[in-house]
């Protein structure tokens, strides 16, 4: 399930790219205005449930299509931060690729974890 998401937010990210001085800039003025931080929180809430509804509609269970686009939608936040912060400027799509997987690293049963947590995944262990 984590794949058809890491799919769907990894084909949106040219959309940040082409844009991405007017996005660095948008976010500096949002970080730094509680109110539109507010307002930003609604817009994922609401990107979440269409993100939902959409798994539902391919046959997610409900309380599993909820807890997947939450997972996907709290991963793509963490990677625009870190993409926003990336003084090496690199993908976006990178940044949700490697996001994804310190989330399949958190999720993973305990034996797989405990072979796999020298080195996560993406050989960036604790840049988050």
């Amino acid at each position: 399930m984590l794949e058809a998401i890491a799919r769907a937010l990894t084909e949106a990210a040219p959309v940040f790219e082409e844009r991405e001085d007017l996005v660095r800039q948008r976010q500096a003025v949002i970080a730094a205005n509680p109110e539109l931080q507010e307002r930003e929180l609604a817009k994922l809430a609401a990107l979440a449930s269409t993100l939902a509804h959409a798994l539902r509609e391919r046959g997610l269970e409900t309380t599993t299509a909820a807890l997947a686009a939450e997972i996907g939608i709290a991963a793509f936040k963490v990677a625009f931060e870190r993409w926003v912060r990336d003084p090496d400027r690199h993908p976006l799509a990178q940044h949700i690729r490697e996001t994804l997987d310190t989330t399949r690293h958190l999720t993973a049963p305990p034996e797989h974890v405990a072979a796999t947590d020298d080195v996560s995944s993406t050989g960036q262990e604790g840049a988050a």
